[in-house]
């Protein structure tokens, strides 16, 4: 992987942001397109709890990580949706999307959060400790790919919420 540096995001970067969110989503068959209009809800609605961005080079952003307020089933206090996810496509499978994964939850963690959940590949978030076990679901989204990873002991159960930017 290309040396990068991840950072919060400064208002200087949401024009990036978006215009990046909408070019690493635009070839997805599953994405309909709204991540970029997604993420600037969150932060109109003050629900971008956590936005990280990995830069290569002084202002030259290759991807971003939005983390926000959620609930995890039956537990509704200190959880965050992780997503959206985005790296440049000529950026991808560099590892430049772990790392920002990566450095969200321990951020996250480090904040005293209880845990994220996210809609998402088992095949990819597995490997951040993510399950995948039907505890938690969300709306007809099959619970194979409704994930939550806790920072403690409690394991969620029941519906799961994210911020309205998300829904």
């Amino acid at each position: 992987m290309t040396q990068v540096r991840i950072r919060p995001e400064t208002p200087a970067d949401i024009d990036a942001i978006r215009d990046l969110t909408d070019t690493a989503f635009a070839p997805m068959a599953f994405s309909d397109g709204t991540e970029g209009a997604c993420i600037a809800r969150l932060r109109a609605d003050g629900d971008l709890a956590l936005s990280l961005v990995p830069e290569t080079t002084p202002g030259q952003l290759v991807g971003h990580v939005a983390f926000s307020p959620a609930s995890a089933g039956d537990d509704d206090e200190g959880w965050f949706g992780l997503g959206p996810v985005a790296v440049l496509p000529d950026r991808q499978r560099g590892g430049i999307g772990s790392a920002l994964i990566r450095a969200g939850l321990d951020r996250s963690q480090a904040s005293g959060a209880r845990g994220c959940v996210l809609i998402g590949s088992p095949a990819y978030y597995r490997r951040f400790g993510f399950a995948a076990d039907g505890r938690v679901s969300y709306r007809a989204i099959p619970t194979r790919n409704v994930m939550w990873l806790a920072f403690g002991d409690h394991r969620p159960a029941g519906e799961m919420k994210f911020s309205p930017g998300l829904e």
